[in-house]
């Protein structure tokens, strides 16, 4: 896995907004979702490599504002074995 991106949001309608514009932004891969408060913090982590990571995070990250609190937008490189086996893959 070369990169993996992060995008934390308030509210299930933002967050499915975001992994809309993060998949058309970039050729990124959805690969893990995790709902909590009832579906109203929702977290989604796309995989691809960093650039394309880098621009669909952002692109998720202005489009999940315009509806909902982003509290968090994290792209990490090269990603440790042990933080990849956190997400299940």
């Amino acid at each position: 896995m070369e990169s993996i991106g992060l995008l934390e949001v308030q509210g299930l309608v933002a967050s499915i907004e975001g992994l809309d514009a993060m998949v058309k932004a970039a050729d990124v891969r959805l690969i893990h979702t995790e709902k909590r408060l009832g579906g109203r913090l929702v977290t989604i982590i796309v995989a691809g490599k960093v650039d394309a990571v880098t621009a669909a995070v952002e692109a998720g990250r202005k489009r999940a504002s315009a509806l909902g609190e982003v509290f968090g937008c994290e792209v990490i490189a090269n990603p440790h074995e042990e933080v990849v086996k956190f997400f299940d893959m």
